[in-house]
């Protein structure tokens, strides 16, 4: 049964706001050749979008070429106002931007342990309500939380963790509760992830694997260019993963004795110390000098193929992306180190690179969520 009208133009409208959403301003004519579409639809389509306040002329797309055939058209970047957050044990980051994810304002607090609850939460609200103030943004459509603990998939909510602070669990209803806004909350492994995907070291790849290795570890999977979470949502909960060279096993309430145990901040800091390197672990990866620095960047890199190798033979990504502080301080030195010892333990032919985001992946990650779901709202999901 074909399209109705307004069905068929609704499709053609959200086909052209993507593609300005990826692509950046375009012409007429640029909107023509990628969407396939004829010249008078285009025509009206454009017309349409901008009595709709979705888009507006931007510029030309050259001195040599005056008039209406050269206006570039691009989506109205105030139209709405975004948020996000990265929410650690002991601090929280804010970023607001644009509906083009231009960054307008950001800041970050110290959150310390012995904060209660409630202190906790109100510090990190009105955080957020200080930076969205400071970026002109009178109304937040939608905020994207990064943190960590696992995602109820039925919900959506965060569930509690054992270890984790409780104000972590308690701010995204607050924030529900003093916002006019959309609050979509995720594990940060996974948002990393999808910003790796959109944004850096995976964009080429529909499936892949993405190991955090800093603060914390954990790992996401991306199967088919959809983030897969699990039936409960633990899925990459990598650091429980058993493995050689622990003085135990894993619980089902303690990560210790895991994966988890080889490769978390304090374990490296130790294998460094045990190779005579006394400098950060983050200045120890990053740039490994003589051979004690080699010994040590090989000895890391065996441990973390453990668990890139475990995730090869299970999922077969063919791609690992190594984030965190510590995966993007290591850079292309450890991923290679880690590739090649991977290769030894799988048949699996396994790419490892490092990941190109860094520490901000998450905010970064948050902030594509949270976009997603504004125009999703305003160009029509």
């Amino acid at each position: 049964m074909p399209a109705s009208p307004s069905t068929a133009r609704a499709i053609n409208d959200r086909l052209a706001l993507d593609f300005l959403q990826r692509q950046g301003p375009l012409t007429a004519g640029q909107l023509k050749t990628l969407t396939g579409l004829s010249r008078p639809t285009v025509a009206d389509l454009v017309d349409r979008l901008q009595g709709s306040g979705l888009i507006e002329v931007v510029g030309e797309a050259g001195a040599e070429r005056r008039g209406p055939n050269a206006r570039l058209y691009g989506i109205v970047a105030g139209l709405a106002h975004l948020a996000a957050l990265d929410v650690r044990t002991q601090s929280v980051a804010v970023v607001v931007s644009d509906l083009l994810g231009t960054t307008l304002a950001e800041a970050s607090l110290p959150i310390g342990r012995d904060t209660g609850t409630e202190p906790a939460v109100e510090q990190a609200a009105a955080l957020l309500e200080r930076t969205a103030r400071e970026a002109g943004a009178a109304r937040l459509h939608s905020v994207g939380i990064g943190a960590p603990g696992l995602i109820d998939p039925a919900t959506g909510e965060l569930r509690d963790s054992a270890g984790l602070p409780a104000w972590h669990g308690r701010l995204v209803g607050a924030l529900n509760e003093r916002l006019p806004a959309t609050v979509l909350v995720e594990n940060e492994t996974n948002l990393a992830a999808v910003a790796e995907q959109r944004l850096g070291a995976a964009r080429d790849h529909d499936t892949f694997a993405f190991l955090w290795l800093g603060q914390g570890v954990g790992a996401a999977v991306v199967l088919d260019g959809k983030l897969r979470r699990g039936a409960s949502g633990g899925a990459g909960e990598i650091g429980f993963l058993p493995v050689p060279g622990t003085a135990g096993l894993p619980s089902a309430t303690d990560c210790e004795g895991g994966f988890d145990s080889l490769v978390n901040l304090g374990a490296i800091t130790r294998l460094a110390a045990e190779h005579g390197i006394d400098v950060p672990v983050e200045e120890a990866v990053r740039a490994p000098a003589g051979e004690r620095g080699a010994a040590f960047l090989d000895a890391l890199a065996a441990r973390v193929a453990l668990g890139v190798a475990a995730v090869a033979a299970v999922l077969d990504p063919g791609f690992v992306v190594l984030g965190g502080e510590i995966g993007h301080a290591g850079g292309e030195d450890l991923a290679a180190r880690v590739e090649k010892r991977t290769a030894g333990l799988t048949p699996l032919r396994t790419q490892v690179r490092p990941g190109a985001l860094g520490g901000g992946a998450v905010l970064s990650g948050a902030l594509l969520i949270a976009r997603d779901a504004a125009q999703d709202d305003l160009f029509g999901g």
